[in-house]
């Protein structure tokens, strides 16, 4: 696992850029190449059979996970025939705060798969620990109900990195690099997806 960073105060931001760009890169490098791979193909056939893609984080992860409904549907569709179906669970406050109200909050995510989710769907989950209770037990539901799973995860990992059929881990210990690094994943999943499915004339001229 990557060291902690950083490990000192900076004293001019310059060099907190430069470091943070190089733990960036090694961030990047430590994401296997097979498992981008398997989350590829996953989503391709999940696409073509016109099943749909949930996904959900907290927080800073909430976010890319929102953003990802975004660029994995409208982006992949632009000037292709695929036509996915994307859906963040982090995005449903009002019923995400009434499962957390009426519940308890580790089960916003599961109770909302267990009403929309069907077998042959896919589930991204992002969270930098990997071990968000709500986060682990989507995916224990989507375990025992036929979802695929694909994690994103950094620092150690945590159970969802152990627990997803893919696991896009980046072996990062700081939360911006960890969320840098997801949030590009998620744009080299859509624009690769797309790019597939243009011809080499159009690529050059198309807007990424």
């Amino acid at each position: 696992m990557a060291e902690r960073f950083p490990r000192r105060a900076y004293a001019e931001a310059g060099a907190f850029l430069s470091d943070y760009a190089g733990q960036v890169a090694a961030a990047f490098r430590s994401v296997r190449d097979s498992e981008l791979e398997r989350a590829i193909t996953t989503l391709r056939q999940a696409i073509r059979d016109d099943r749909i893609i949930f996904a959900c984080g907290n927080g800073g992860s909430a976010a890319i996970a929102n953003h990802l409904t975004c660029d994995c549907s409208k982006g992949i569709a632009t000037d292709t025939n695929l036509r996915p179906r994307v859906a963040s669970l982090s995005a449903t406050v009002e019923l995400i705060t009434a499962v957390a109200n009426d519940m308890e909050y580790a089960e916003v995510f599961a109770y909302q798969l267990r009403n929309a989710a069907r077998p042959g769907d896919v589930l991204i989950t992002i969270s930098s620990s990997g071990d968000s209770e709500n986060i682990v037990r989507a995916l224990a539901w989507a375990a025992e109900n036929g979802v695929v799973t694909i994690a994103m995860s950094g620092f150690s990992g945590g159970r969802s990195a152990a627990m997803a059929d893919v696991s896009l881990h980046v072996d990062a210990a700081n939360y911006g690099v960890v969320e840098d690094v997801h949030q590009s994943l998620m744009h080299i999943l859509a624009q690769y997806m797309r790019m597939a499915e243009l011809p080499d004339d159009k690529i050059g001229v198309s807007r990424f």
